[in-house]
């Protein structure tokens, strides 16, 4: 795949670019765990964000050939809030910050949370990102609170 003008400065603003689920399936696969399937994902150069139903993957290729893959994980089970920051008309991104359980046993007089910014070139629709990602820290949150 070439990288366009766009393309590359987007990439060196650190920035994302959407990717099918095919593709994603096709490079990424391996990793998955049982029952767990790609749902949207998206590139930077070599390394990728992927949205399975079970987790989102950070896949980080290391060293001059790639060959090398760090593979981190935040299980959407522990997901417990979502913010969405949308471009402005200048050169701003568009970012969706995501707070998550760290502890195991999730308990909630017994919270420990992390906090994760994925920042998204201007012109993608992040809003079907955050408002799939706000249904699962609902449900979570009810989950945990029960």
């Amino acid at each position: 795949m070439a990288l366009g003008f766009g393309n590359i400065v987007q990439t060196l603003a650190g920035n994302y670019s959407e990717k099918s689920v095919s593709e994603l399936t096709g490079e990424y696969g391996k990793y998955l765990f049982s029952e767990e399937e790609v749902k949207m994902g998206f590139q930077l150069v070599r390394d990728a964000l992927v949205f399975t139903n079970k987790r989102i993957l950070f896949v980080d290729k290391q060293g001059a050939t790639g060959k090398k893959t760090s593979i981190k994980s935040i299980y959407l089970s522990t997901l417990v809030d979502v913010r969405m920051e949308t471009a402005g008309s200048g050169l701003d991104d568009s970012q969706i910050i995501i707070t998550f359980l760290t502890n195991v046993n999730q308990r909630s007089n017994n919270e420990m949370h992390g906090t994760y910014t994925f920042d998204f070139p201007k012109k993608t629709d992040i809003i079907p990102v955050y408002k799939a990602l706000g249904d699962i820290c609902l449900e979570n949150r009810d989950r945990i609170n029960r």
